[in-house]
């Protein structure tokens, strides 16, 4: 019976994250390709972890494998990152169906209240957009929901990608955190159909402000949100 190297697998997850916080945070750009053996000499190891490392991410989606180039880090096209913030926004209003059902879950909305008090402090967009989709994780777990939870669970590196463009503009923040006070508040009075309807507008916005984003890196006038 073959033993499981728990010691390499540690690497390879430690590998992965370091790479993550690097796409994340834009210092690895898409298309750009992860070199095997500069991770290798980076960590003093052999290229195996290095490998299990990006099938890690591949899984993850934040990597691909394009045919003689290797691996590189995923690009997503226009209609892409729409798809995937509708995808979002159907989770979650189905997740809000089944509040509405099953009822709202106090200590969930406590861990928001926490979560919204650090978000106020917090001026890093990376950081800030972790905790945001901790804060919006919250309502998915209220769901009761292990379908609901798996599904969302996968968006969660593409998310923080896509989501990060929306924080970066001037102003969206300060939106951000007005919007999910007035959730956690709605919640806390169990009106959730209308917290619903703010949820579900917050995110249309999100959409709208990506858009825009998208726009002007393509040089045509941004739409009025």
């Amino acid at each position: 019976m073959s033993s499981i190297d728990l010691s390499r697998n540690a690497l390879s997850n430690h590998i992965a994250e370091h790479i993550t916080n690097q796409i994340i945070t834009g210092e690895l750009q898409p298309g750009e390709k992860l070199i095997e053996n500069t991770y290798a000499e980076e960590y003093g190891t052999s290229r195996a972890p290095i490998r299990e490392a990006i099938f890690l991410l591949t899984i993850e989606g934040l990597v691909e494998r394009i045919p003689r180039k290797g691996a590189v880090v995923k690009g997503y096209t226009e209609s892409e990152i729409y798809d995937l913030l509708e995808i979002r926004i159907m989770l979650e209003s189905l997740a809000m169906k089944r509040i509405a059902e099953n009822g709202v879950n106090g200590e969930l909305v406590e861990e928001m209240e926490k979560l919204l008090e650090q978000m106020h402090e917090e001026d890093d967009i990376n950081h800030y957009t972790e905790m945001n989709h901790s804060f919006h994780m919250c309502i998915v777990d209220m769901s009761h929901s292990d379908v609901i939870k798996n599904m969302y669970t996968r968006l969660k590196m593409p998310l923080l990608r896509i989501q990060s463009l929306s924080f970066a503009k001037e102003g969206n923040i300060g939106k951000s955190i007005k919007e999910h006070h007035v959730i956690v508040k709605l919640l806390k009075e169990s009106n959730v159909v209308e917290a619903g309807e703010i949820l579900h507008q917050h995110n249309q916005d999100v959409i709208a402000s990506i858009r825009n984003r998208l726009f002007q890196e393509k040089g045509i006038k941004p739409l009025d949100n």
